[in-house]
């Protein structure tokens, strides 16, 4: 197993943000997308579907069609887990206008399915990913005991987040999805000057951008994202709420 945090200032990052809170009540004015304002909280964001693209190029997070991640998740018990991301070529018309690329996620455990779930993103004109709903299953011995966590922007109130913005910079906070009651996940962005290392490889100072992740409705809960450029999310560590960690074992543009 690599060292708890990649490096010894992400770990003074992670004291800052225990102790700088989940606070953040989202601006009560509407955002627009044609602005490039990003959510924060609640409000409700008009957005243009033509102004967005499922052609996603982000630096931080490229999703080219056949783009394969493949992590490993470890629990403190020791309990390991396979999550594999797959970039498809399908895209979906979203309820609220706007066509997404759908991502596949499976999570599995000794070869049995835990989660699977398709993650509907686009980008918009500004170049910021938006997060735009998902379909998710959670499966025991074989069968789906749950649905938690589904949502489609512009049905029953769910509104879209962005979960990597175009132009990050310390101290930027958005949103990465709100359907209220069910998700409302934010993120800020802490740094782009850290590194980080998992099983697939060393990402040098630069390279990394460092977001904290947390979900109002679990205000125990903190994570430390770390998204390499080129490359896309290679690291991830619970910080509060929990001691997982997930780590990137291979890519395949």
């Amino acid at each position: 197993m690599k060292r708890d945090v990649p490096t010894a200032a992400a770990a003074g990052l992670v004291a800052a943000a225990l102790t700088a809170g989940a606070g953040g009540a989202g601006a009560s004015t509407t955002a627009h997308a044609a602005t490039c304002a990003l959510p924060r909280g609640g409000e409700r964001v008009e957005l243009v579907p033509s102004q967005f693209t499922t052609r996603i190029d982000n630096p931080w997070w490229p999703m080219r069609p056949g783009s394969r991640w493949v992590y490993r998740e470890t629990d403190p018990g020791g309990a390991r887990q396979k999550v594999v991301v797959t970039v498809t070529p399908r895209t979906r018309l979203i309820a609220n206008g706007i066509t997404a690329r759908v991502v596949h996620d499976a999570v599995t455990e000794a070869g049995s399915p835990v989660e699977i779930t398709d993650d509907y993103y686009a980008q918009d004109r500004c170049g910021n990913i938006w997060y735009l709903g998902e379909d998710t299953k959670e499966y025991e011995n074989g069968k789906v005991t749950s649905t938690s966590g589904s949502f489609e922007a512009g049905v029953d109130g769910a509104q879209g987040g962005v979960i990597v913005p175009a132009k990050p910079t310390p101290g930027l906070e958005y949103r990465q999805e709100y359907y209220r009651g069910e998700a409302e996940d934010r993120a800020q962005v802490i740094s782009l000057i850290d590194q980080a290392e998992a099983p697939y490889g060393h990402f040098g100072r630069g390279r990394v951008l460092l977001t904290r992740e947390w979900n109002p409705l679990e205000p125990t809960t903190l994570e430390l994202k770390f998204y390499a450029r080129g490359v896309g999310p290679v690291l991830a560590i619970a910080v509060s709420g929990g001691s997982d960690r997930e780590e990137l074992v291979s890519f395949r543009r």
